[in-house]
């Protein structure tokens, strides 16, 4: 079994970095690198004086008795050790902080926001403060971005250390800035969502909304409906092998993205999109009849029986098995491209649908579609199509997320070259993910409905890894920054250049990312 100490090791190498944007410009500073922060945060203010240097004797000070911030302040200190052999130390932070250390507290500051955070950099002492550990944690992230591209690389880690004197100050947006990934259509095993999680982790990115079940596949295990994994997991686009995840795994998967602050949203996709647990369970189907399973891309040809009580049933045992294993509020009902029942079958079964998940203590989201059906006060409209009238979500008072198809639709081809990819949204160039606002977009909603912003993830032609770095990077970094950053000031050429500051840093990770014609990279 690998020591605590290599997990954290491993855990802080994949999930730190990242900042967000100014709501007034950062005083100019050449010795501060703010051409490295992605997102930048809302103020970063240059201080005086020598710069902080780190020691074999520099302590990580903490807030006693916090265990999120102990977990915390040792991600820290492996980060700023530049000798394995001489660890930096964290303990309780005693009354009076001393001079010459790094002091991680829990306490209010200039914004109220739990997500919020201040670092403060001095001669003689580092500070970082949050109301919340995922405030602190996000500290940590803007706090190695501050650090050169060599502190990832153990065997070759800069020394000294230093610090220069600085101020930052920062809150988010948006209270959900979420990624997604389809794991429906090709199935990734947990080693791989796993580094997706420590990716996107480092963007700030605060959801992860897992795509579980498509035509293609099912990929999560119910007790209560054994064959729909055994079954219906047991293929994916083009034939291969498929896959699923235990409960265990996928457990395992919620613990690992909580220690990340990110909150797993599961997508179990209803009426539609449902192939593979109609041919698992021939009651689903109104003939009684299972269709054979498929690995295709075609979208609309497939229901539940949405008249059958048996389908309600299936439903509630489904959302009551993964509600169980997922603390997050929010379940995802899918709803989209249902093209073989009435619009009154649809809506009676949206509005059963979410009174289900309710009913097990969660909060209901489905993509735009659902917006005509009746909705629950706590059900949340996800926005894709374009060209979707959202007056009537608005009349309804529901709040949105944004996830515009010819925007953040990261499965979508850069350009007609992209090996990978497709091209019905259109294709998405690195500015074109970043140039827009939520706000422009949904003229229709208040700004306050907006809850937030998410890049989808379809994997039709993705199957590695590799695959979905190449798309995500440096597309996601445009939509974290939309979803962290004021909107004030947010601005093109100072974006492209802090994200080509980035490729020494990605390198390291071995991130495989796309290097846009439309940045200027630093390595």
């Amino acid at each position: 079994m690998p020591s605590r100490q290599a997990v954290l090791a491993a855990l802080l190498f994949f999930t730190l970095a990242s900042c967000a944007r100014p709501a007034r410009p950062p005083r100019p500073d050449v010795r501060i690198p703010t051409q490295t922060l992605v997102p930048l945060p809302a103020v970063v203010e240059a201080r005086s004086g020598p710069p902080f240097t780190i020691t074999a004797t520099t302590k990580i000070l903490v807030t006693p008795g916090d265990s999120n911030v102990r977990r915390i302040g040792l991600l820290a200190a492996d980060l700023l050790t530049f000798s394995e052999q001489s660890p930096l130390v964290v303990e309780d932070a005693p009354a009076e902080i001393p001079a010459g250390h790094l002091h991680l507290a829990i306490g209010p500051g200039q914004s109220p926001h739990p997500e919020s955070y201040e670092i403060t950099i001095a001669t003689d002492a580092v500070s970082l403060r949050a109301p919340s550990p995922a405030g602190l944690f996000y500290a940590l992230q803007t706090l190695r971005q501050l650090l050169p591209p060599a502190v990832e690389h153990r065997a070759a880690r800069p020394v000294p250390l230093s610090l220069e004197p600085v101020h930052i100050a920062d809150t988010p947006r948006y209270a959900w800035r979420g990624a997604m990934l389809d794991v429906s259509r090709h199935f990734f095993r947990p080693p791989d969502v796993k580094r997706y999680i420590d990716l996107i982790a480092m963007l700030k990115i605060n959801r992860l909304h897992l795509v579980l079940s498509n035509d293609q596949g099912w990929r999560l295990e119910i007790k209560s409906w054994p064959n729909l994994a055994r079954h219906g997991g047991s293929t994916e686009v083009g034939g291969g092998p498929g896959g699923y995840y235990t409960q265990a795994e996928y457990a395992q998967l919620v613990a690992y993205a909580a220690d990340r602050f990110i909150t797993i949203v599961p997508e179990i996709d209803m009426p539609g999109h449902t192939n593979a647990a109609l041919s698992s369970y021939p009651e689903l189907n109104c003939n009684g009849v299972a269709p054979a399973l498929y690995s295709g891309i075609e979208v609309g040809f497939s229901t539940l029986c949405v008249d059958k009580d048996i389908t309600y049933k299936f439903l509630d045992d489904v959302v009551r098995e993964i509600a169980a294993l997922t603390p997050g509020q929010w379940f995802h009902i899918g709803g989209d491209e249902v093209e073989k029942l009435t619009p009154e079958q649809y809506n009676r079964f949206i509005d059963r649908a979410q009174r289900i998940v309710d009913a097990h203590g969660k909060h209901a989201i489905g993509w735009d579609e659902i917006g005509g059906a009746p909705l629950l006060p706590n059900s949340v409209v996800q926005h894709w199509r374009p060209k979707a009238d959202l007056r009537e979500v608005a009349a309804k008072r529901a709040k949105v997320i944004m996830s515009p198809a010819h925007r953040t639709y990261l499965d979508m081809k850069y350009d007609e070259a992209t090996p990978i990819g497709l091209n019905w949204a259109g294709l998405i160039p690195f500015r074109t993910a970043y140039d827009w606002d939520p706000e422009e977009i949904a003229k229709d909603l208040p700004p306050q409905s907006i809850l937030g912003v998410e890049a989808p993830l379809w994997s039709e032609t993705i199957a590695t890894m590799q695959d979905i770095e190449l798309l995500v990077f440096p597309r996601l970094a445009a939509i974290a920054e939309i979803a962290w950053s004021p909107r004030l000031g947010r601005e093109w050429n100072s974006f492209s250049r802090r994200v080509g500051a980035q490729a020494a840093r990605w390198s390291a990770l071995g991130i495989n990312f796309y290097r846009s014609p439309d940045v200027d990279w630093k390595h």
